[in-house]
């Protein structure tokens, strides 16, 4: 039986009561895992209350960079499993997620197994807000498989490694804002017979709170994304890294307008806000896309670089 360590990172107690939520429901699995560690990213006070107040966890400090990055690195430096699983604080696993995973891991050519992230709203979901954005705020969107697949990447709120992919291909960059997405590009780089899956069955559910479904949230996280992945294709190249997106842009997109469009004139007068939020993601991900090319190009310039990865990039 493959070890499981569960890595959950940490870094405010305002989502103290989301921590206990994740931290239960991962010790409450049909199959258990063989330690669950929580990194707290500098944050003293969490760090004591977490050692004092939860049992049945290892707690340790981020002890690399401040973010999410250095904490998962941290965490992996930690865990002692064959397998690393990471698990978002503000989401909850359901029963079922562990036996789902490992399940997926009898194959040997599968290195990472990710998951669905159902969206658990404060309130209701916003009738403006389109299913094909739900990446927007930490889930799995319409057009994703709806069975186990191969997939490039795999989503940080739920997604796990074997200890072999960090040995071979190093642990996650920082401060690219799609870190799990270029370590996954990187991974299927450098050994291409190596599988990461996607097994929907492997569910949990990710808390957003009402102030990640505003307007001003949606396009400023879609612009953020966008820029994002001007990185990500600058380090593994546009190929392989919009190999995805321009998938999404050229088939989801355009059937989650006409569908939205055709719900608005059978009535659903919120079909028309989420036609209409479709095209104004995409635009903000394009301009925020091509701002950061622009910025890639301004350092570039600064820095004389060449255009070609350097040596701690590749």
């Amino acid at each position: 039986m493959l070890r499981v360590s569960v890595v959950i990172c940490a870094h405010t107690a305002r989502r103290w009561d989301d921590l206990l939520r994740a931290v239960h429901s991962v010790q409450n699995q049909t199959a258990s895992p063989s330690e669950v560690v929580i990194v707290v990213d500098h944050n003293d006070l969490l760090l004591r209350r977490i050692r004092d107040e939860i049992s049945g966890v290892v707690v340790i400090p981020n002890t690399g960079t401040p973010g999410l990055g250095g904490a998962r690195n941290s965490g992996i430096a930690a865990a002692t499993g064959d397998i690393v699983a990471f698990l978002d604080d503000d989401a909850r696993a359901s029963a079922g997620w562990l036996e789902a995973m490992l399940h997926a891991y009898e194959n040997s050519d599968v290195s990472g197994v990710g998951g669905s992230i159902e969206p658990v709203f404060d309130g209701s979901r916003p009738p403006w807000f389109p299913s094909e954005f739900d990446w927007v705020i930490g889930c799995t969107y319409r057009g994703l498989p709806t069975g186990p697949t191969p997939v490039r990447n795999l989503f940080g709120a739920n997604m796990s490694f074997r200890r072999s992919v960090f040995d071979a291909v190093g642990q996650f960059r920082l401060g690219y804002g799609c870190d799990e997405t270029e370590l996954c590009i990187r991974l299927r780089q450098r050994m291409p017979g190596w599988i990461l899956l996607f097994e929907p069955a492997m569910r949990v559910g990710h808390r957003v709170p009402s102030n990640r479904v505003t307007w001003r949230y949606f396009l400023r996280r879609c612009f953020f994304e966008g820029g994002s992945k001007a990185v990500v294709s600058h380090l593994r190249g546009a190929s392989d890294g919009l190999q995805n997106e321009r998938d999404y842009t050229r088939r989801v997109l355009p059937a989650g307008v006409k569908r939205n469009m055709g719900e608005a004139l059978r009535g659903d007068i919120g079909g028309l806000g989420r036609a209409l939020a479709i095209v104004a993601g995409l635009a903000a991900t394009t301009a925020g896309y091509a701002a950061g090319l622009a910025a890639l190009d301004r350092a570039a310039a600064r820095r004389g670089w060449t255009g070609q990865l350097s040596g701690q990039e590749a």
